[in-house]
């Protein structure tokens, strides 16, 4: 099946979801979900809520990354990611920028805007 073909649901309104949208939530669903919180999926998640009260350095900056790229390639298989780049506008915030392409070729770019609290704000 296409990548493009694949629906999911908006978490915010419940609407049909699919392309570039789907894939964006559905990256961030795995950034923000702790390894081994799902009792279904153990392996699901990512490192990145251990990190979020980690001091913002190079060093904490570089396990963000390793840890959005682990897990995007195990859980999203149908996203190649190409590269990463994370920016801090304020304090307490940051965003993460992914490029890549989909499964069908198709460039994604977006931008996962993440708080201190784990949670995304608009």
């Amino acid at each position: 099946m296409a990548t493009s073909q694949i629906i999911g649901m908006d978490a915010r309104t419940g609407r049909a979801l699919t392309g570039a949208a789907r894939l964006a939530q559905s990256a961030l669903d795995v950034l923000l979900t702790p390894i081994g919180s799902r009792l279904g999926r153990r392996s699901y998640g990512s490192r990145w809520p251990e990190l979020i009260d980690a001091p913002d350095n190079d060093a904490t900056r570089l396990r963000l990354y390793a840890a959005a790229a682990d897990a995007l390639m195990r859980e999203l298989p149908e996203l190649t990611v190409e590269r990463i780049t994370l920016t801090r506008p304020r304090a307490g915030q940051a965003v993460l920028e992914l490029q890549g392409h989909d499964a069908d070729g198709q460039d994604v770019s977006t931008s996962l805007p993440i708080d201190a609290l784990g949670g995304f704000f608009a």
